[in-house]
């Protein structure tokens, strides 16, 4: 998997030149935020008299509604904002406004994306909750997925339609193309998440899937009929905005995403490590290679 974790990482680090090129010619505000074509929830807080917004950046628009939701009605998030605005976007490129300018007061992110602009040292981004590495498959339902150009060739294979995911989106768009494929030329259909991924293979809408593998999948799947394609694929983070020392804020974050993760993800999004001792004052940052699974 060396290749595909190189490959990924040319594709970050060649955005990241356009993007330090881009600066050249574009002057911006300091820290203004990106033009995204409204993909953003906005609600308020108890805090009426407070103008400033919590921003907070994520894939997917479920995600960003689930969340926002839940940082308007979280107690400390009241007390310091009268706003939280989360925005959504599949765009790499918008990911990497959010971060590298330091928008994002709480992003889901990439580590290799962090690294680049190297924003732990100029923003003070801190991990607060990651993810476990997992593995990318191809899924069908009556037969074992074959890696060759011949057989992938005729398939209907549903892929996610954000380009950052990794297992659903990235990594089998590099097989396809290392197997010598013209991915223009093949039938692929777009799904919104996992979830509809699997619907679709369910409904016979496609013949193979890509995503993870997780075990309550064998209640709808045969388990013979998966092929992995990736293996020990370092999972997302999410990060928070460290520009003062508002540990009752990371604290109030880290219990909102993990409740989250538990009550409505699946995968390995659902099993999240905690980078903060939030259980009893005085709350601190344990370290980024220290973590509670």
């Amino acid at each position: 998997m060396k290749n595909t974790w190189v490959g990924f990482a040319l594709i970050v680090v060649c955005t990241a030149l356009a993007w330090v090129c881009g600066q050249a010619f574009v002057s911006y505000k300091p820290l203004a935020i990106p033009v995204v074509e409204q993909n953003y929830i906005d609600c308020k807080t108890g805090l009426s008299q407070n103008d400033q917004a919590l921003i907070g950046y994520v894939p997917v628009k479920g995600m960003a509604k689930r969340f926002a939701n839940q940082l308007c009605q979280n107690n400390v998030v009241s007390k310091q904002y009268g706003r939280v605005v989360v925005y959504f976007g599949s765009s790499m490129a918008e990911q990497i406004e959010f971060i590298a300018k330091g928008v994002a007061d709480v992003i889901l992110a990439k580590d290799v994306v962090v690294s680049a602009f190297k924003v732990k040292e100029t923003y003070n981004y801190k991990p607060l909750v990651s993810f476990k590495q997992y593995s990318a498959y191809l899924i069908s339902l009556r037969e074992k997925p074959i890696l060759s150009k011949n057989y992938l060739l005729d398939k209907r294979i549903g892929l996610l339609d954000y380009p950052t995911s990794r297992s659903g989106h990235i990594l089998p768009m590099q097989q396809f193309k290392a197997l010598g494929l013209d991915v223009d030329n093949m039938n692929i259909v777009y799904g919104n998440t996992h979830s509809e991924l699997r619907e679709m293979l369910m409904a016979g809408n496609v013949d193979i899937i890509s995503s993870y593998w997780q075990e309550k999948d064998k209640a709808h799947f045969t388990e013979q009929y998966i092929t992995p394609f990736a293996q020990n694929i370092d999972g997302t983070k999410w990060y928070f905005k460290m520009s003062e020392n508002n540990t009752a804020l990371a604290c109030a974050l880290q219990n909102e995403i993990v409740k989250d993760a538990q009550e409505n993800q699946s995968g390995y999004f659902s099993s999240p490590s905690t980078y903060w001792q939030c259980d009893s004052a005085p709350f601190h940052f344990l370290g980024e290679d220290v973590h509670h699974d």
